[in-house]
């Protein structure tokens, strides 16, 4: 296995296992570390500002990402590819909650009320690259796994979700060995969002085939939701 598909296994492992609740402790002994992750979310005045004025905005948000980026405050920061409700991830890396979400408010597309952030604690190894300039965007495929319905509180130490977990595990080095999961981590606020992947695939189909395989999902214990997501070229090895 080469050094980065070996480095994605261990931060995939451990990454799961901190979702499972097993512990921050994990986290810190497998080596990752927290960042801050802002779903930019339409906002309210997204359908009523006319569109050139909401070019001029959106022109200035994309100046913005690129100051983010190359301050590296920001580790990636991308549009997604589809039209719903959810235009875009940042992915920082600050000090505290406070401080990343004063970069999301100071955005201009914030700012102007085309987007609102929504932040969430997400752990990762820290593998991420600087950007290439000039920008240059690359889409990948990106999977948010939730909480399905067949999760029961409190059953996680049960043997039979105990082997699951394993097999979930398991999956996830297959997929890491393969070099099409690029990116694993769980959040850390315990809420309806339990993780991500990120799939460097061909299309949404293949990522949706390979997200299939997964113990949990196909037991509904995990739903995953995937949209296509531009990312910077060069941040994801």
């Amino acid at each position: 296995m080469n050094p980065i598909a070996k480095k994605l296994v261990q931060s995939a492992v451990a990454a799961f296992l901190l979702a499972s609740a097993i512990g921050p402790a994990i986290a810190q002994e497998n080596k990752m570390v927290q960042f801050h992750m802002a779903l930019l979310r339409k906002g309210p005045q997204w359908n009523s500002t006319r569109e050139a004025e909401r070019n001029t905005i959106l022109k200035q948000h994309v100046e913005n990402v690129i100051e983010l980026l190359n301050t590296a405050k920001a580790v990636i920061a991308g549009p997604l590819a589809d039209d719903g409700d959810l235009a875009g991830i940042f992915i920082l890396r600050a000090a505290s909650a406070a401080e990343a979400k004063s970069w999301v408010d100071a955005d201009p597309a914030v700012k102007a009320g085309l987007m609102v952030g929504e932040m969430h604690p997400w752990w990762s190894e820290d593998i991420f690259k600087k950007a290439v300039m000039p920008l240059k965007m690359n889409i990948v495929y990106l999977g948010f796994l939730k909480k399905g319905p067949n999760r029961k509180e409190g059953d996680s130490k049960t043997p039979e979700v105990q082997a699951l977990q394993k097999a979930h595990i398991d999956n996830i080095n297959r997929l890491a060995e393969t070099k099409k999961l690029v990116v694993a981590g769980p959040f850390g606020d315990d809420g309806e969002l339990r993780g991500i992947f990120v799939f460097r695939v061909a299309s949404l189909k293949d990522a949706q085939e390979l997200a299939a395989t997964d113990p949990m999902i196909k037991i509904d214990r995990l739903r995953l939701e995937l949209h296509p997501w531009n990312v910077p070229e060069g941040v994801i090895p």
